[in-house]
């Protein structure tokens, strides 16, 4: 039977995040301290942990059919790769960022200035988009500490929650392009290895939709149960079912995440009591 090879970063928040998902879905997987690659017990995936740099690379050369990687990565090593899912975990911004004490307008200030980062082709590829000349200096690792040791005047890097910048005296100034975990697969996947990719999304998209949801469980007037079921963004209908109490029934359906508490708001002026708020496991269309 064939087995799809999926690439996920070794080390880090983002290969946690990874490994929760596939979990989430269901796969077990028999992986241990310091282990390369790992078999999924009950399902036909391999995974391969990898360095997250040459992830792309593996993609390109067919070495894995899938991988879960930052899409700032694809950016800058391998735009070519398709993505097939957006995953909403790690997500984080390429950002440039100056000394606080920089006046920055816009980003012709930036003109014949040295910038450090880690994403050559990215950067470059922003500036010669705005007609501006820079100063490349790729470095690995610690990129924030460039401008305090003279090496640049400006860097551009990941931004997540910004207290890297604020700890080395940098202030973010431009947004290159807002990132996040994607399933990304490589051009070269069998047809055989497609259809357990299919599957594997398929679980994925369950998860995903259930992150975002919660079920709630209401006692409503009878009465109000028509206006009740106008506010619900519900799938179909809102399921509805009598109490003991007489002229009273209890209303079920699933809320998005974002929405949650403007509609809790609305169900409470409209009549609704007792609400109670369950998360969902999987949420299966």
């Amino acid at each position: 039977m064939s087995t799809l090879k999926i690439a996920i970063q070794k080390s880090g928040r983002l290969n946690e995040d990874s490994i929760q998902i596939l979990k989430d879905c269901g796969i077990s997987i028999n992986n241990g301290n310091d282990q390369l690659k790992a078999t999924a017990s009950n399902f036909p995936l391999e995974v391969l942990y990898l360095r997250n740099s040459d992830i792309p690379q593996y993609l390109i050369d067919g070495v894995v059919d899938a991988a879960i990687v930052g899409d700032n990565l694809l950016v800058e090593k391998g735009k070519s790769i398709q993505v097939v899912e957006k995953l909403g975990f790690s997500k984080c911004k390429v950002s440039v960022a100056v000394p606080k004490n920089f006046e920055y307008n816009s980003v012709n200030d930036l003109e014949g200035l040295r910038i450090a980062t880690s994403y050559p082709n990215t950067v470059l590829d922003f500036f010669n988009s705005k007609n501006i000349a820079v100063d490349l200096h790729q470095i690995s690792g610690s990129v924030e500490i460039a401008p305090n040791i003279g090496l640049a005047d400006a860097i551009v890097d990941i931004v997540s929650s910004g207290s890297t910048l604020f700890k080395n005296n940098l202030k973010e100034v431009e947004v290159i392009f807002k990132s996040e975990a994607v399933l990304a697969v490589s051009p070269k996947m069998t047809s055989e290895n497609k259809v357990i990719l299919n599957k594997l999304q398929f679980r994925i998209q369950s998860v995903l939709r259930a992150r975002k949801s919660k079920y709630i469980l209401m006692n409503v007037p009878n009465d109000k149960i028509k206006e009740i079921s106008s506010i619900l963004p519900v799938l179909k209908s809102p399921t509805v079912m009598p109490l003991a109490q007489e002229g009273w029934s209890s209303v079920h359906t699933v809320i998005e995440e974002d929405r949650f508490w403007e509609v809790i708001d609305e169900l409470k002026a409209a009549g609704a009591e007792g609400i109670l708020v369950c998360p969902i496991e999987k949420m299966v269309l």
